[in-house]
């Protein structure tokens, strides 16, 4: 399985947004976008306006990198979007919301999505009972996550509970006491987690 194994700070910068790549160090006066808002690179930032097809793509980047999924893998979700009912951009977020280690990362099960896609991979998560070893695993109404009840795991999550100040999600519900996540409902475009115009995507990947 590919992965970015470069400093994650230098994506945030890249894009001029925080993508949350780091945890919690996101949400401190660490995190290098606060004092360093130039793009990474010897020459900074260059002059003049941007093309059109560059803010497009910027847009496209960061959506990619804030999911944690690369071009081809991203293409897929494209395709899929644009055949389903409704607006192609809408139903490409709302497809990327659900991914298993997103689901992780919003209810505060893991600090960052790069956890979350490590949990699952290394088959500490269950969906129904069952163990999901592939992050891109899309949860559906109805469906039960929960760690595997092994007490250092159990453990972690609570600590990442507490680290992330209990998050909540109106499409998911959280049970302290058994540490499960109930997929109530499939999410809105008002609760995607991630802010980008799909819209620019959109033109550009239909190019």
């Amino acid at each position: 399985m590919s992965r970015h194994t470069g400093p994650k700070c230098r994506l945030c910068r890249r894009e001029g947004a925080k993508l949350f790549l780091k945890g919690a160090r996101c949400h401190t006066a660490k995190c290098p976008i606060e004092g360093r808002s130039k793009p990474p690179g010897m020459h900074g930032w260059r002059r003049g306006r941007p093309s059109s097809y560059a803010i497009r793509l910027r847009e496209k980047q960061k959506c990619k990198r804030y999911y944690g999924v690369f071009e081809k893998q991203f293409r897929r979700y494209f395709d899929d979007a644009v055949r389903m009912r409704g607006n192609t951009g809408a139903n490409l977020l709302l497809t990327l919301e659900r991914r298993l280690d997103n689901v992780l990362t919003v209810c505060g099960f893991a600090v960052s999505r790069a956890q979350g896609r490590q949990f699952v991979t290394h088959g500490h998560m269950q969906v129904n009972g069952r163990i999901v070893r592939t992050p891109n695993y899309l949860v559906e109404e109805g469906d039960l996550v929960r760690p595997e009840p092994a007490d250092n795991i159990l453990d972690m999550v609570r600590s990442h509970r507490e680290e992330t100040g209990h998050p909540e999600m109106g499409w998911l519900e959280v049970n302290e006491a058994d540490l499960t996540i109930r997929v109530l409902r499939m999410p809105t475009r008002q609760e995607v987690t991630v802010e980008v115009e799909e819209g620019l995507i959109v033109e550009l990947c239909s190019r």
